[in-house]
């Protein structure tokens, strides 16, 4: 049997910006993915911690050092600058594998830094 779990989670996150003209996803600072153990084109969840909403989107690589963490297309209408976000991914794996499984959480720090 395989379960789904918690992989990996970027903690409370600052949106730095929402492009609404741009193809769905959302950017975050490739240091912040290697941390985070997240990779471009991954399925993530996003949870504004201001508005309650979530959705599920892809991650593009942004800049390294930058900070970016930014809603694209439709997603941009689930956040505004300034939001606070927690960027989840999940994996399948073997139920037994899952029991010893620990996820990384990154807890970003001011200009979302490591």
């Amino acid at each position: 049997m395989q379960v789904q779990l918690l992989k990996s989670k970027l903690h409370r996150m600052v949106i730095t910006e929402a492009n609404l003209n741009y193809v769905g996803s959302i950017t975050i600072d490739e240091d912040l993915m290697d941390a985070a153990n997240i990779i471009a084109n991954e399925k993530v969840q996003v949870v504004n911690v201001n508005n309650g909403s979530r959705l599920e989107t892809y991650v593009i690589k942004g800049g390294r050092g930058t900070g970016v963490c930014c809603l694209n297309g439709p997603a941009a209408r689930q956040g505004a600058e300034g939001d606070i976000v927690i960027v989840i991914s999940y994996a399948l794996m073997d139920f037994e594998e899952a029991k010893s499984f620990n996820p990384t959480i990154v807890f970003p720090k001011a200009g979302n830094k490591l």
